[in-house]
């Protein structure tokens, strides 16, 4: 497929966005932090016998950025799977929001 009719290339070339800049925009969103780690070792902790005291509703975040590779795939028309798509999308919100522009969903991109 070429890369002119690729739905995912056509919304990043008219919103002037970067590949480089999903990828980095990635990588800051989705590194673990102090309080993810935190979060994972409550839910570790909790099943040794405390009797549900606190329930943990916060969710971490992955620790796995968007690849390159990824990002390629979805700029040349390949498979990105489901759980892939998520992460790029927030990544391209997050650009989205910096530059002032309204979020988009996932159906609009892919």
């Amino acid at each position: 497929m070429a890369a002119d009719k690729v739905k995912f290339a056509e919304f990043l070339a008219s919103k002037k966005l970067d590949p480089r800049r999903v990828l980095a925009a990635s990588h800051k969103l989705e590194t673990l932090q102090r309080e993810d780690r935190g979060i994972k070792l409550a839910k570790r902790s909790k099943g040794e016998g405390d009797d549900k005291k606190t329930k943990e509703t916060r969710k971490p975040r992955s620790g796995r950025p968007v690849t390159p590779r990824a990002i390629d795939a979805a700029l040349r028309g390949g498979t990105v799977s489901g759980p892939t798509k998520t992460p790029i999308l927030r990544a391209v919100n997050l650009l989205l929001e910096q530059k002032k522009q309204e979020k988009v969903d996932l159906k609009q991109i892919f």
